[in-house]
């Protein structure tokens, strides 16, 4: 899941256009369940451009913004686009990447995505993949120490992490602690003391 979060009201309205018509398209999935981009976010988006004075002709929420099949697909939810000079995109920036690609008219997005993560009940997961395309989780039981390792130490804890928590990050548990305590308690601690070599990034 992309976790997001939105911009300041004025920064997005620096993007925008008063004399364009505005159609805001808004994301079910990832930025619906940050509460950037799903319904509610959207319908109360459209009230304050129209209350600032912005011409907003309609809205659409696909299901994925990062997941669109074409702009037809988007006509077809709400015809209503082909008549906007700017889209607004609340949604990760992939998401106003790809709508940008499908259109023919200005895009701007109303968020700024942070991290590839997850989200456990109401609780956000950051940083839990930076798609190297390498993965080694297996290694180490499904914790990536690429991702949430600020030094992406591929064999640790490092001499820096004091009392389980990280030395770059002070408020983060050092990643390394999570992912020895999860291995000693499913018997699988000798795993570690085989020395990971750095990751090759050649590929990407």
């Amino acid at each position: 899941m992309i976790l997001t979060q939105s911009k300041p009201f004025e920064e997005i309205l620096s993007s925008l256009d008063r004399k364009k018509r505005i159609f805001i398209v808004g994301c079910n999935v990832c930025a619906a369940k940050m509460n950037t981009g799903g319904e509610p976010e959207v319908l109360e988006m459209a009230d304050r451009l129209t209350k600032a004075g912005y011409d907003v002709v309609g809205w659409v929420i696909p299901t994925a913004a990062c997941s669109v099949r074409s702009f037809d697909s988007l006509v077809e939810k709400n015809a209503l686009i082909q008549k906007a000079d700017h889209i607004l995109v609340m949604a990760c920036g992939s998401g106003v990447s790809l709508i940008s690609s499908l259109s023919n008219v200005s895009v701007s997005g109303s968020n700024d995505t942070l991290s590839l993560g997850g989200r456990a009940g109401n609780e956000s997961v950051p940083h839990l993949c930076i798609l190297c395309g390498n993965c080694n989780l297996s290694d180490f039981s499904g914790i990536c120490p690429t991702a949430r390792c600020p030094k992406s130490q591929m064999n640790g804890p490092c001499g820096g992490s004091k009392g389980g928590k990280c030395e770059v990050l002070r408020e983060m548990d050092c990643v390394w602690y999570l992912i020895e305590k999860k291995m000693e308690s499913l018997g699988m601690f000798p795993m570690l003391l085989d020395i990971k070599p750095p990751k090759s990034h050649s590929h990407l």
